[in-house]
């Protein structure tokens, strides 16, 4: 099967796929949806667009095509331990303060958010930092939350097994303790598993984000420019709303949080200037 997209059919696919996702495709992108469509149209036998566009717009009972059609256009570039200089903030500067204000707040709640994780070697990253940098980490009620819209994503992070490169940047004293090669792959300790959920959370879905609250830091890197200019305010609003006061973001270095959204205030930690919700 070749897929050529009309002009109208093009149109018709990126405004579905907006507002499901918040994500614009330009037209540079018309062969890579082109692809993506063939992909699963084959799968399914189905020959006309517009059949396929119909069941994206109406799932036959107990199938849901377009979050198969979803995990087929996902980005999903990531690797253990990538944007180092602002994990070492986070380590160094913004979680002391945290435990220390919510300790002396007699709150041992400690939250945090990892949206858009992809197959979760930004989760375990930051469940290492946590092994290593809190010594009394046992005595404190920690929920790791990592989201992804990609299901297959979602799967193989549950699974945490990777390749070389996915792990190439653990720093020694951390991938002994925490990585076992077996058959040429690398898989993550039990210890780390069994500190984060993952979990189904479409950034888009005002519903699912609403029900997201109580959150000390919040990790979006790399996401958001996916996204168009209304879609990127709209989620960093949903962010501030599931934080608590005095909360930290992290966005990738691409993206700066002022850009999106007023509401959060900036200070500098160390060598680094953060957002935090005021």
């Amino acid at each position: 099967m070749s897929m050529n997209l009309s002009a109208d059919q093009y149109r018709k696919i990126r405004e579905l796929i907006y507002r499901h996702m918040g994500v614009a495709f330009d037209d540079g992108k018309r062969y890579f949806l082109e692809k993506r469509l063939e992909t699963r149209m084959s799968a399914l036998r189905i020959e006309r667009f517009d059949d396929y566009l119909f069941l994206l717009r109406f799932p036959t009972r107990g199938e849901d095509e377009l979050q198969q059609f979803v995990n087929e256009i996902t980005t999903n570039e990531t690797y253990m331990f990538r944007e180092f200089e602002q994990l070492q903030t986070f380590a160094d500067d913004c979680l002391p303060e945290t435990l220390m204000r919510k300790d002396s707040a007699n709150d041992r709640n400690l939250r945090i958010w990892c949206a858009g994780c992809s197959s979760g070697e930004e989760a375990y990253t930051l469940a290492m930092i946590l092994r290593e940098t809190v010594h009394d980490l046992d005595s404190w009620t920690l929920e790791l939350l990592a989201s992804d819209i990609d299901e297959t994503r979602l799967g193989m992070a549950s699974r945490a097994v990777y390749d070389r490169r996915s792990v190439a940047q653990v720093p020694e004293a951390y991938y002994d303790r925490y990585i076992e090669e077996r058959d040429g792959k690398y898989h993550i300790a039990p210890s780390l598993k069994r500190m984060v959920r993952f979990e189904n959370i479409n950034l888009h879905d005002r519903k699912a984000m609403r029900g997201q609250r109580g959150f000390d830091f919040v990790f979006c890197r790399n996401v958001l420019i996916y996204f168009d200019e209304v879609s990127r305010r709209g989620v960093v609003d949903n962010f501030y709303n599931a934080m608590n006061s005095g909360g930290f973001i992290f966005l990738g270095h691409s993206e700066s949080v002022g850009r999106f959204s007023t509401k959060f205030a900036l200070k500098r930690l160390g060598r680094s200037l953060v957002y935090y919700k005021n």
